[in-house]
């Protein structure tokens, strides 16, 4: 059987395919490896790039030992599970997932909104320009007055993550319920639907999987606008950690912190596919 990788109907078997998704994977990090002996034969006290015996010490730091600024000498004497929760990473895990976690709850109203700019057309009258023009300006750009309104708290950089974030979910919802036939929503009221059934029950139900496959493709705007707020003001969070040992040269943690935030991330992903399936195990991606 001829080879013929190139071709648009071929069909790699499994083991074949696990090999060439873990490919890439393993020449970036024997790149990295060998970049990595390289400076250190010629600087021994390279800080660039870390040796694995200098990462695995980081990661040890970061998981068992607490930050700088909360560490009073009590967690030496406590077990390593014990250590965990007082950890680092776990404190600014926490900060920064509850601060994510707010602003993705704050989504479905937005959702909302498309769907009713959409479906009713006095709302959509009401606020569609404005949306429209919402969305063309840049979340970044208005940071210095949400600081200036909201001060440097919590509050500040969940707004931050919503303006840079909502306006595109609305927009998209409302695309979304625009294209579900007309003729859907004309049964729907012939068989005696009023237009709250016809809005959720039909053109809801029917464009939800495809809403939640658009939240997913914002979270990594969502945890960008995130670490722009945390990195300019805050005193803690997965980005202010980053800042802070950026300015030590810590590579050592800075390398497992965005590691750590990429699989974070990549697990609320495959949450958010999971939770699809489950609800709307008709649905099938493009």
């Amino acid at each position: 059987m001829t080879f013929k990788p190139f071709e648009i109907e071929a069909r790699p078997n499994k083991l074949t395919w696990m090999t060439l998704s873990w490919l890439l994977f393993a020449v970036g990090i024997g790149l990295y490896l060998q970049e990595s002996i390289k400076r250190h034969r010629e600087n021994p006290d390279d800080r660039v790039i870390p040796t694995v015996t200098q990462l695995a010490q980081g990661v040890q730091n970061a998981f068992l030992n607490p930050a700088e600024e909360d560490d009073d000498g009590s967690a030496a004497t406590l077990k390593w599970w014990q250590r965990l929760p007082h950890s680092m990473i776990w404190k600014d895990t926490a900060a920064s997932s509850r601060r994510f976690l707010i602003s993705l709850a704050l989504m479905i109203p937005a959702v909302l909104l498309g769907l009713h700019i959409a479906m009713f057309p006095y709302i959509g009258a009401l606020f569609m320009r404005f949306v429209l023009f919402f969305d063309k300006i840049i979340a970044l750009s208005v940071l210095p007055i949400l600081f200036i309104a909201f001060g440097i708290d919590e509050l500040s950089k969940v707004m931050l993550m919503v303006i840079g974030v909502a306006p595109t979910i609305i927009l998209d919802t409302c695309n979304l319920a625009k294209s579900v036939p007309r003729e859907q929503v004309v049964k729907g009221f012939t068989l005696g639907a009023g237009n709250a059934q016809v809005a959720y029950g039909i053109v809801l139900k029917q464009i939800m999987p495809r809403i939640i496959a658009s939240i997913r493709l914002n979270l990594k705007p969502l945890m960008l606008f995130l670490f722009a707020g945390e990195m300019i003001a805050s005193t803690d969070g997965l980005a202010y950690r980053i800042a802070i040992m950026r300015r030590h040269m810590g590579m050592d943690i800075i390398i497992p912190y965005v590691l750590w935030v990429a699989l974070l991330l990549f697990l609320v992903d495959a949450s958010l596919r999971f939770l699809n399936k489950r609800w709307h195990p008709w649905f099938k991606e493009d």
